[in-house]
């Protein structure tokens, strides 16, 4: 126990829980959860959600991993007999979310090629589900229906894995810490730009006013308060045995609490930042066809 590498710095530890939580949940996900449940109202059952659930949680699994030394299977064998299941359970669902995110990971990659020469067209949608993805249902065959290979995804797919088990094999303190010094504020950086450039369009006032504007009478609606724990959940990466490995390569003088609050508050910032520059495009995208924000708002991968 007393061998186990550590994070070189304490900044390296939370730019890499940060970046474990910052993800699909914040710029896919958020915009459109707290359009649905109140726009500017939401914050509150958000907010209360973060500190009642969201970082008591983070601490908890940083104590669990900081104290127990090891990944969550084996931090849950040591916590007590018959409690290392609850550890697998954990890196189960973290296998099932790496292989889709590992695929969305590769999307990107290819659409960062098509931005180059706008080869998505017009159609946009029309071009990723069907002359991309080659959607099974879309090419005449059934939804559940197994098709073949897709060259356009399986290519930078396989770059994905490839970078992915590099930094792996690197270990913590040359691999993964290094790589979250690189790419989060790398990220941070990128996403301030487009988010810069969509608060100046034409149409940004009328984005931002319908995501900011809030309705009172949703905040005592029990599917809100539900929205937000979930949120909270889904966005913070609690439970998915991700924090408390990480957190076992703390030293052992570390400040847990501390670390907890900057994770969360950090993410939930960035969550924010991705609604300002989300709907700052959509009423871009409604002022342009001179409809109402609520008809160009659509949550989901089209």
């Amino acid at each position: 126990m007393d061998n186990r590498p550590q994070w070189g710095t304490r900044a390296g530890f939370i730019l890499a829980a940060v970046g474990s939580a910052i993800g699909l949940g914040n710029i896919w996900r958020f915009p459109a959860v707290a359009y649905e449940n109140g726009g500017g109202a939401f914050f509150l059952p958000y907010l209360f959600a973060l500190l009642t659930a969201g970082i008591p949680l983070l601490i908890m699994e940083f104590t669990i991993g900081h104290k127990y030394r090891g990944s969550a299977p084996l931090s849950y064998a040591r916590m007590g007999k018959g409690k290392e299941w609850i550890g697998w359970w954990q890196v189960a669902i973290s296998f099932v979310i790496s292989t889709y995110y590992a695929v969305i990971v590769a999307w990107a990659i290819s659409y960062t090629v098509f931005s180059f020469n706008l080869g998505w067209g017009k159609n946009t949608e029309n071009f990723l589900m069907n002359e991309y993805l080659n959607r099974i249902d879309i090419g005449g065959g059934a939804i559940g229906q197994f098709g073949g290979f897709v060259p356009g995804v399986l290519i930078p797919l396989a770059i994905v894995w490839i970078v992915s088990l590099g930094i792996l094999f690197a270990g913590v303190k040359k691999g993964i810490e290094i790589a979250n010094r690189i790419f989060i504020p790398l990220l941070v950086v990128l996403f301030l730009i487009i988010v810069i450039y969509s608060i100046t369009l034409d149409g940004a006032a009328q984005g931002l006013n319908a995501f900011f504007t809030p309705d009172w009478s949703q905040i005592t609606n029990g599917k809100v308060w539900v929205a937000a724990y979930g949120q909270i959940f889904f966005s913070l990466s609690i439970a998915f045995a991700i924090m408390i490995t990480y957190s076992s390569y703390l030293p052992k003088k570390s400040d847990i609490t501390n670390n907890a609050f900057i994770t969360g508050f950090g993410n939930s910032s960035f969550e924010l930042l991705a609604g300002i520059g989300v709907f700052s495009a959509l009423g871009f995208m409604a002022a342009q066809q001179g409809v109402p924000v609520k008809e160009v708002v659509s949550s989901g991968i089209g």
